[in-house]
């Protein structure tokens, strides 16, 4: 085989209807949405089926989120590219805004403020990224995210600021 020529991978995944999962969102409350999540009765979000997402642990106000780092999650210096990172960053902190929550209630992300911290590689083995809420009002929460390797050392964090508001009824 020359230089120029490639093994090419391929990847097949599938998704549920994310109807399904918005369906419930007006009904319980945000942490019980996620335990139902975490327990296979209503699908995960397609996002977490499209970056291969393997797990969440969810209290209220922390939610952790599990991914495998994989070939297919690279950029062209061969590591993880810093938007699956971040999807991940993104994914922890706003279901930690979720997790605390009632019934009727949404949110929608202002802002993530992200900060890599060392190159993300399949040998970071799974990753683990953990939520944890800085504080929450009225119309506005602030959670904040970090995301660690195999053996537990600090790859990236983030802080997000969630817009909260009350979600329309037919």
């Amino acid at each position: 085989m020359t230089e120029t020529q490639q093994v090419t991978r391929s990847r097949t995944f599938s998704w549920s209807d994310p109807a399904l999962t918005a369906a419930s969102l007006g009904a319980i409350s945000g942490v019980e949405m996620l335990r139902a999540m975490r327990d296979g009765k209503i699908p995960a979000p397609p996002i977490l089926q499209l970056v291969g997402g393997t797990g969440i642990e969810v209290e209220e106000g922390k939610v952790t989120v599990f991914m495998p780092a994989a070939e297919f999650h690279y950029n062209p210096l061969g590591t993880v590219h810093g938007g699956i990172i971040a999807t991940l960053l993104d994914t922890a902190a706003g279901c930690t805004v979720h997790s605390t929550l009632p019934a009727g209630v949404g949110y929608t992300s202002l802002d993530l403020m992200t900060r890599f911290l060392k190159p993300v590689t399949v040998a970071s083995g799974v990753l683990r990224c953990e939520g944890t809420l800085i504080t929450r009002g009225r119309r506005a929460a602030t959670a904040q995210s970090h995301l660690y390797d195999e053996r537990g050392t600090l790859l990236a964090h983030a802080t997000s600021t969630c817009l909260l508001f009350d979600l329309a009824t037919p």
